[in-house]
């Protein structure tokens, strides 16, 4: 790999996992510990990170505030649906995937497969799935908001109308009896438009967004094929489920089945 490869993985690895020792970078790049203090010297005179003894993080300058706090909440939750949601998906499936959290980890889960293609608003998902080089992948462009690394607004819904996948996969802010929600109405103009283009809308959302209200409605149950969680919803929540015929999914160890 390139020197500016590399730096650039080591950063996106920094945004997917928070922080990370110079162990564990050196095994995920394929490079010598001293190869991986050098870059990491290197990027935090460039303020893209911030190093600790044995390793790195993110700046407090990147990726702060809600979004980033986001990414730390729930986080075994969230890479155990992440892991249990890629393996819904094979070879010639075509999603979109929004920003978020959850999608984030699904997104470095799906990484492994091949001929997956992702059309996503998110540059960190867009730069995961694709680094392998065997899965198509779309970033929609738009106005862009560096603390979560999304594209939003109406340039990214124009070109949403242009696609036609299968599936859509989603984070939510809460997921009611009702249907999903979201609390950025930006977010939930782009998630209401890839719900409308797509096939099979998939939602992943810890037990933390179970029975939980949003303001911005993207859609009821009834558009909802499945929900991939970490706990059994609440009773009201899995009686509407079930009524509306979505199948819910439990990671990680959890036997997953239709809610009947």
């Amino acid at each position: 790999m390139r020197l500016t490869a590399r730096r650039d993985r080591i950063v996106e690895l920094l945004m997917q996992h928070q922080r990370m020792t110079v162990e564990e970078l050196a095994q995920q790049l394929e490079a010598s510990q001293e190869t991986i203090r050098r870059d990491l010297t290197e990027l935090a005179a460039r303020n893209r990170l911030r190093k600790f003894h044995g390793g790195a993080t993110l700046p407090d300058s990147l990726g702060e505030g809600a979004f980033r706090s986001r990414m730390v909440e729930n986080l075994d939750a969230k890479r155990a649906i992440a892991r249990r949601a890629a393996a819904l998906f094979a070879p010639g499936d075509s999603l979109f995937v929004d920003t978020g959290s959850t999608t984030i980890a699904f997104a470095s889960e799906l990484a492994q497969a091949s001929d997956v293609t992702v059309i996503t608003n998110s540059v960190g998902i867009a730069a995961a799935v694709s680094r392998s080089g065997a899965n198509p992948t779309y970033l929609l462009g738009g106005e862009h908001r560096h603390e979560a690394g999304e594209n939003v607004g109406s340039l990214v819904l124009q070109q949403i109308s242009g696609f036609s996948p299968r599936h859509a996969v989603l984070t939510v802010g809460g997921i009611g009896t009702q249907g999903i929600a979201d609390f950025d109405l930006a977010e939930a103009e782009i998630a209401r438009a890839m719900i409308a283009r797509a096939v099979e809308v998939t939602v992943l959302a810890d037990a933390s967004k179970l029975g939980r209200d949003a303001l911005f409605h993207l859609c009821g149950l009834e558009a909802i094929a499945r929900l991939v969680t970490d706990r059994p919803p609440p009773p009201p929540l899995a009686e509407a489920l079930a009524k509306a015929g979505v199948a819910v999914l439990l990671a990680p160890d959890r036997k997953s089945a239709k809610i009947d």
